[in-house]
């Protein structure tokens, strides 16, 4: 029987969790209500223009996480390791937590690629711009700086994927730590 809600931010948190385990092709509104337990009121009550909608608050939702525990440290820091162990560690906490899914990597599979490629491409320019940032007051280069961050968030992507096939979260918690690694040696 689907729950009453009585805000929007527990619709999406629900939300995520299906798009997590379904992608956004597979979850149709029928799946949605059961996998959620909200009922077809209350999606469009929160979510007028329907799934899509939905897709974008649940984007949102991981944005916001994103710019707030990632993002703004790392344009904000002073001490550039600092940083990189503090993202290294939130990243790795996000993902475990959520099922070793990116909902935005998610984004690009499929018909759906087209309607979220700005949110998408935002995502992932912001985290590459925001850590390339960081390791240049670190000392490095403009373009070693961006080759480094672009590398690091491409093997944390990867990392996301490879574990999901292999079923096993230490395989991301290793890459997590080479990222980690990686860049601190960079910054020496």
């Amino acid at each position: 029987m689907p729950r009453t809600l009585l805000e929007r931010p527990d619709a999406v948190r629900a939300l995520a969790s299906v798009f997590r385990r379904r992608g956004f092709e597979s979850s149709s509104l029928s799946v949605i209500q059961q996998e959620a337990g909200i009922g077809r009121g209350s999606l469009y009550h929160f979510f007028p223009d329907g799934k899509t909608d939905m897709a974008r608050a649940v984007l949102d939702q991981v944005s916001d996480w994103f710019e707030d525990e990632v993002f703004v440290p790392l344009r904000s820091a002073t001490d550039a390791a600092e940083a990189v162990s503090a993202m290294t560690k939130a990243v790795a906490d996000y993902f475990v937590s959520r099922e070793n899914v990116c909902l935005f990597a998610a984004m690009t599979l499929g018909e759906e690629k087209e309607t979220f490629a700005a949110e998408v491409k935002a995502y992932f320019v912001d985290w590459v711009d925001a850590l390339a940032a960081l390791l240049q007051r670190g000392g490095l280069t403009p373009e070693d700086a961006h080759e480094n961050a672009l590398d690091a968030v491409a093997m944390i992507q990867g990392g996301l994927i490879i574990t999901r096939a292999y079923g096993d979260e230490s395989t991301f918690l290793g890459v997590m730590e080479r990222v980690e690694r990686r860049l601190l040696a960079q910054l020496s």
